[in-house]
């Protein structure tokens, strides 16, 4: 069983939305000297986007070797397209993920970035404005997105540098016993003795050789949690196992949050409460956040454990698309993410067992057959690994 292999001696900084994220990552692009790997979801066409694409640019015609990936999907069809004409251009090198659906359904919904081999940016933050939906870019927030990504410096930066320029091969053109000996480079784990500073490690999910990784760093932390759980996520669809973990954890006296996102998808929605009356009767704490699009994938667990970075809690991230966390063991950095938690907490609705009493039977199983036909989808998309 693979576990995290943490890493010694790493500077890990929070940055919280793009009020942080956007000017420390035009900085460091602006600031390369020779490289940029860079990997997105979505990469929008407003002023934030204009913003980091004319940074990408710059440093292209600069000299620096920038190779750039946007997923097909989660970008659109015409935005990428525009783009990749734009790039070509001037000078950067540039894929789309798994354009018309050539390699299945999977989309890589990975946010990375990594200067110079230098410093890496991992997180949930995509590239568009920050006070529009993402889903949605003409739909103003009331608030900025609540959402959050890391910059890490360091030996966990090689991590990251590997994994960016794995999956640009992976893309490109490569005969079958270069794909085989990339995966055996991929197989190979780096193992450094952590004493020193923050200890960090770098997970990634994809359907080859790291298909659980994510959901197993996840089992890993929640069996050894002995104090609290806080569990941010904009959409909670976890796997049997991981409900079960989270119920057993507030079932031995740990105190368990879940912050979970609404009013985006009713789908996702329904499903996330067909779960609300087991794990309310079991002690857990939901809270339901209502002021702006939170899209952050964060947790927090004891005193020292926590992490950021692209996976939902749901299906598609822990068994089908391509994602990227940082995970973090250290008393300070876990105690400034906690921070934000609660202040997000306090903001939210408390969700209570009572409020279900007055859930009218069809609604009831209309929550019910959601998540049936959304554990069906999963099964069929992610290959009957979702239960």
């Amino acid at each position: 069983m693979r576990t995290v292999n943490f890493l010694a001696d790493n500077e890990v900084r929070l940055l919280h939305t793009g009020t942080d994220y956007f000017p420390a990552l035009i900085d460091a692009i602006d600031n390369a000297q020779y490289e940029v790997y860079f990997e997105t979801y979505i990469f929008a066409g407003d002023d934030t986007g204009q913003k980091v694409l004319a940074a990408l640019i710059g440093a292209a015609q600069r000299g620096v070797q920038v190779r750039m990936i946007t997923d097909w999907w989660g970008t659109g069809r015409r935005q990428v397209n525009s783009m990749h004409e734009q790039l070509v251009a001037k000078g950067v090198e540039h894929r789309m993920f798994n354009p018309w659906f050539r390699r299945g359904v999977t989309r890589t919904h990975r946010k990375i970035c990594v200067v110079d081999r230098q410093v890496a940016y991992v997180g949930g933050i995509n590239i568009n404005d920050d006070m529009f939906c993402d889903y949605d870019h003409s739909k103003p927030l009331s608030a900025p997105r609540w959402d959050f990504a890391v910059q890490v410096r360091g030996p966990l930066v090689a991590d990251i540098q590997m994994e960016a320029v794995t999956q640009w091969r992976r893309l490109g053109k490569l005969g079958l016993i270069k794909r085989i000996g990339l995966y055996r480079d991929m197989r190979k784990v780096q193992k450094i003795a952590a004493q020193h500073a923050v200890q960090a490690g770098f997970v990634v999910r994809d359907n080859l050789r790291n298909r659980r990784t994510i959901q197993r760093a996840y089992l890993q932390a929640l069996g050894r949690a002995r104090k609290s759980v806080l569990l941010a996520n904009p959409y909670f669809a976890p796997s049997r196992k991981f409900r079960q973990a989270l119920i057993s954890c507030a079932e031995r006296g740990v105190e368990v949050v879940l912050l979970i996102g609404v009013g985006e998808i009713w789908l996702q929605d329904a499903v996330a409460h067909s779960f609300y009356p087991k794990l309310l009767a079991a002690g857990v704490k939901v809270v339901e956040y209502h002021k702006t699009q939170l899209h952050a994938k964060v947790a927090v667990i004891d005193d020292d454990w926590a992490t950021v970075g692209s996976s939902n809690v749901d299906g598609l991230s822990l068994f089908l698309n391509q994602e990227a966390n940082v995970v973090i063991k250290d008393a300070a950095f876990a105690q400034s993410l906690r921070k934000h938690i609660e202040d997000a907490v306090a903001e939210g609705k408390l969700i209570t067992y009572d409020d279900f009493e007055h859930v009218g039977h069809v609604r009831r199983i209309g929550y019910e057959v959601a998540f049936v036909f959304y554990k069906l989808l999963m099964r069929v998309f992610a290959v009957g690994k979702y239960a």
